[in-house]
């Protein structure tokens, strides 16, 4: 064996000691790549063409060096092979300035991290295109028959070969995988792929590396979810290590796709969940407004339990409900929606505010779930102005006078939802004037990793204090902007409350089950109306009296009630029966028939009715818009106080 000069001072080895000997060669060679030395001098590999190859050696100063090793053979006019011609060279610059291992241990931690298919893809360019100096970097998803970029690097359509700039779409392309059959392979055999200078691959491939080409197909869970396409512009070669970094790089990928598929697809599921069972609006309210705000948190992907609600009661009153499951899942906002479905159906029930809480406390401790949930309940009268506070472990509201000052309600609590079974929640009375502001909340706004709840609370009594209430909205947004970093969610429901326009009149009758009962009922309709000066609507109201009290009298036993109240532009008469059937709208009434007409006339007669239930019965109620609004009471004046 001979060897020049050159090769020996690669080597390491001084000329004078150089024996002839392929052992004399490979000895500062590393050992784990002396096996694919040896192999690729094998007859039968040489016989098909020329070999290249990179492996390591030691050098004697313990320096570790990379070498490319290309070799052919040569024959005599016969063919018969005659000898082994080889060329060693520096191929240092071949390697990732990087360290392989170093690349790996890095990827793997960022991905740990990484909740996003755009986190993963970002990552992976990070990772792979400087460190291994490529040109080009992309992460495609595999959906049907279809590439899905996720990411491409540089971003620019031009850098990218034209099959892929005419697919592109709004911000990168996608692929038919029809177009690229070579892909198509690569991704069956689940390969890493690694492709020399001037390969002959389809121009779509091509293009990407001309001077090199590496496909990772990216697997998880048994099958292909994505691939990566890493492309040189220079002649590249590729070395053992770097088909072992790419391997490994591929792998860890693809886990990562996965984890962040799913990680994406329960928090659209449960994001959805939640905002299904969210008010999509707030009710329009006489004698105040309504906002309510929503965030996320920032720091994670699970959706929270919080939630808010108006509730119109009737009769001027509404029910403002804020509250907050623990914990981030899909089960905290499946409980969400369980206890306001739960609170609003017994608050239009029209029970106590504290009875409507134990009920939902009760209705919790029954699931047998490891949840609980704090809750703030307001039974508020929007006439009068007086407002009942029920709190079950939550925060305290927070209320702004009319001229800018504010406070923490003292209310009184009893514990949150779904820890005791029999527990009493004391109500709390508090008078508002016309120009109050009542913030309720929840912990995300006013608590976090860097901010206690007592310094939270102090800069919404700070805002509050310094907003213009004319705007409940931007009093809202300038709250939330506040709330630097979100760790928990952020709720707020925020009432100005302006006062009744015009303070209604009401009257009720106990209507005895007598022969004329009807006729009593109507006697007291038309004294009450007439003493309100209502009478342009006269005759239409006791008609509808005459048939909602026929229809209590008729179907039902117990105690019957007419309420009459006069608001600023109608007059609501409802009758209240012990039966809980709704009555039925017929679909059509035959002309001999001696019933059926009364819900018909009702409802042709009047804006509206309807039915709701009442703890032990139902209330029938129907409306009157009057032709004439009332004039505003003196005690109120008109307009939005404080405003």
């Amino acid at each position: 064996m001979e060897a020049h000069a050159r090769v020996l001072e690669l080597l390491g080895i001084p000329p004078d000691r150089f024996d002839g000997k392929v052992e004399t060669l490979l000895a500062s060679a590393v050992p784990d790549d002396i096996p694919a030395l040896m192999a690729i001098v094998e007859p039968d590999r040489l016989t098909s063409g020329p070999q290249q190859l990179a492996f390591r050696i030691r050098r004697p100063g313990g320096e570790l060096r990379w070498l490319g090793l290309r070799c052919r053979v040569i024959t005599d006019d016969d063919g018969t092979p005659v000898r082994v011609l080889g060329v060693v060279a520096d191929a240092s610059y071949l390697r990732p300035s990087a360290d392989e291992v170093s690349i790996v241990q890095r990827l793997s931690a960022t991905l740990a991290g990484a909740t996003t298919i755009r986190d993963v893809s970002q990552i992976v360019v990070n990772a792979l295109r400087g460190p291994l100096d490529a040109s080009r970097v992309a992460v495609a998803e595999l959906e049907a028959d279809r590439l899905v970029v996720t990411v491409l690097d540089p971003p620019e359509a031009q850098a990218w070969p034209g099959m892929w700039r005419s697919e592109w779409r709004s911000e990168w392309p996608d692929a038919s995988m029809h177009d690229l059959p070579t892909l198509q392979s690569v991704l069956r055999e689940g390969h890493v792929s690694l492709w020399p200078p001037g390969a002959d691959l389809e121009p779509a491939l091509a293009g990407i590396g001309p001077g090199g080409l590496a496909v990772l197909p990216l697997p998880a869970d048994g099958r292909m979810v994505g691939v990566c396409l890493v492309g040189w512009d220079g002649e590249h070669r590729f070395g053992p290590e770097e088909r072992s970094l790419l391997t490994a790089t591929a792998g860890l990928v693809g886990q990562a796709l996965m984890r962040a598929h799913a990680l994406n697809a329960g928090h659209e599921l449960a994001t959805m969940l939640q905002r299904s069972l969210l008010p999509r609006k707030l009710p329009s309210l006489p004698g105040g407004v309504a906002v309510a705000r929503y965030l996320p948190a920032t720091a994670g992907l699970e959706v929270g339990g919080d939630w808010y609600d108006v509730i119109p009661l009737g009769d001027g009153h509404v029910a403002l409900v804020i509250g907050d499951v623990q914990g981030h899942s899909a089960g905290a906002a499946t409980i969400m929606g369980q206890i306001r479905t739960a609170v609003r159906a017994y608050a239009v029930e029209r029970h106590p505010p504290d009875v409507v809480i134990a009920r939902a406390n009760r209705l919790l401790v029954g699931m047998e779930t490891d949840l609980f949930a704090t809750c703030l309940y307001v039974d508020l009268d929007m006439e009068e102005g007086i407002a009942w506070f029920v709190r079950a472990g939550h925060l305290q509201p927070v209320l702004r006078k009319p001229d800018g000052s504010t406070e923490e309600v003292p209310v009184e609590g009893g514990p949150p939802l779904g820890v005791v079974t029999d527990t009493e929640f004391p109500m709390t009375e508090v008078d508002l004037v016309p120009g109050t502001m009542l913030a309720l909340l929840t912990d995300g706004m006013v608590e976090s990793s860097n901010v206690r709840l007592e310094e939270g609370m102090r800069r919404v009594c700070a805002v509050l204090a310094s907003s213009d209430p004319a705007d409940p909205g931007m009093v809202a947004d300038e709250l939330v902007a506040r709330v630097n970093r979100r760790d928990d969610d952020v709720a707020l429901l925020l009432l100005r409350y302006d006062g009744a326009r015009v303070r209604p009149m009401r009257s009720n009758w106990t209507v005895w089950r007598l022969p004329d009962a009807v006729h009593h009922a109507r006697r007291f309709a038309a004294r009450t109306l007439r003493s309100w000066g209502v009478v342009e609507e006269l005759d239409v109201a006791l008609l509808v009296v005459s048939e909602l009290v026929t229809n209590a009298i008729a179907h039902t036993q117990g105690e019957v009630r007419l309420d009459l109240t006069l608001s600023a532009d109608r007059l609501r008469i409802a009758v209240n029966d012990a039966s809980p059937r709704s009555p039925v709208r017929p679909a059509s009434v035959d002309w001999s028939a001696t019933g059926g007409r009364g819900i018909l006339i009702v409802e042709a007669t009047t804006a509206s009715w309807g039915s709701v239930p009442l703890s032990g019965g139902k209330q029938v109620w129907a409306e009157v818009p009057l032709a004439t609004p009332r004039a505003a009471h003196p005690a109120h004046g008109v307009g939005r106080p404080g405003g």
